[in-house]
């Protein structure tokens, strides 16, 4: 695994420590308070200006963000704040001010950070055994699957996990699926995930390995190329339709996937303007009860030679994250009914036609 690559990995587990990094997917409600003491202040801001500045993705803007908060530390914004969480959001708040980066935050955590190596290694087996246990409560982020009316299928997918870890029930959902004549995906409550993971569920979607984008990573000042892979357990959907849902909370690794098949046009999108997030982002800590989520590297697409950073990716089909469903369910029924014969199926799906254009329209009025 490269250095960029166990970065990530590691980053997906800090998740389960911290709890609300937005590093990938979103973590439970935040834990109690703690007061700071004006050391502790001290140590975290001068932690995080550190920290930016020898690994944040675009050095100028970094240099721009330490300045900014060096000239508050003057005029002493800071010295009345007490509370551990303020800290962590104001300083979040006045980053991002800088930055415009969605993924930059600081974070406190009630609980004791573990320590972690710098630069970060791929987990131990003991270490993934107990990331595998927390993320299967979570079912690996896969929160549904199903076959909609006229053999549609549905797969409702809430983070993509590391490989290593939702391998068997990517396997598993997708093989359920494996059937239907149009796939779904639903990525409307997608706060992102492994790079990794995107290309393992991409890989369904093509019959041969696809380049679907380059992650620069500042550290190793390397880039890595993401393919699908060669092979998957279970049937593909090469040929079939692909519909992929937004919303405004789709971010980072959701949109990885929804920009690469998007402009690799293996896919119809659905909904609404996503997050804007694309800078993968390294965990660094500071202390025991904070740490600094740094965007260390930036997506770079093979289509476009670009990314998705603070603009999100425009859907195909504009509409509401609630019509989104109901719209792409909608056009896939529309486009099969014309080479349906069997009189059972078009019954079927002429009836599912009429009755979402019913739901639509009493959802617009």
């Amino acid at each position: 695994m490269s250095p960029s690559g166990s970065r990530r990995v590691v980053c997906i587990g800090l998740l389960l420590l911290v709890g609300s990094v937005r590093v990938g997917v979103q973590g439970g409600p935040p834990g109690p308070d703690m007061a700071i003491d004006a050391a502790t202040r001290a140590a975290v801001i001068n932690g995080v200006v550190k920290e930016l500045t020898d690994f944040y993705v675009f050095p100028e803007i970094a240099a721009k963000m330490t300045e900014g908060i060096k000239q508050r530390e003057l005029r002493k914004e800071y010295d009345s704040i007490t509370s551990a969480r303020q800290l962590a959001e104001t300083l979040t708040a006045n980053l991002r001010e800088v930055s415009h980066d969605k993924h930059l935050a600081v974070e406190y955590s009630p609980n004791v950070l573990p320590a972690f190596s710098s630069p970060p290694t791929a987990p131990s087996p003991e270490q993934l055994d107990r990331q595998r246990a927390a993320m299967s409560q979570l079912n690996f982020g896969f929160e549904k699957v199903e076959r909609l009316a006229g053999n549609i299928g549905y797969l409702d997918l809430r983070g993509f996990m590391p490989p290593t870890l939702m391998g068997d029930t990517a396997a598993a959902a997708m093989g359920f699926l494996g059937n239907t004549q149009v796939l779904i995906i639903d990525l409307r409550q997608n706060g992102g995930g492994s790079p990794d993971g995107v290309a393992l569920i991409a890989s369904y979607l093509f019959n041969h390995p696809v380049r679907m984008n380059d992650i620069y990573d500042r550290p190793s000042n390397e880039t890595r190329q993401f393919w699908t892979l060669p092979y998957v357990p279970g049937r593909r959907f090469a040929g079939k339709d692909v519909y992929v849902l937004t919303s405004s909370r789709t971010f980072s690794a959701a949109e990885d996937f929804t920009y690469g098949v998007k402009n690799l046009k293996r896919a119809t999108i659905v909904g609404e303007v996503t997050g804007g997030g694309a800078h993968p982002v390294g965990p660094r800590r500071l202390t025991d009860h904070f740490v600094v989520a740094v965007p260390m590297g930036r997506s770079i697409s093979v289509i476009t030679h670009t990314d998705w950073e603070g603009v999100g990716v425009e859907p195909d089909v504009k509409v509401s994250a609630a019509q989104a469903l109901g719209t792409a369910h909608l056009m896939a029924l529309e486009k099969l009914l014309p080479n349906v014969t069997e009189p059972p199926m078009k019954a079927e799906i002429a009836a599912a036609i009429d009755r979402l254009k019913k739901e639509l329209s009493a959802a617009k009025n």
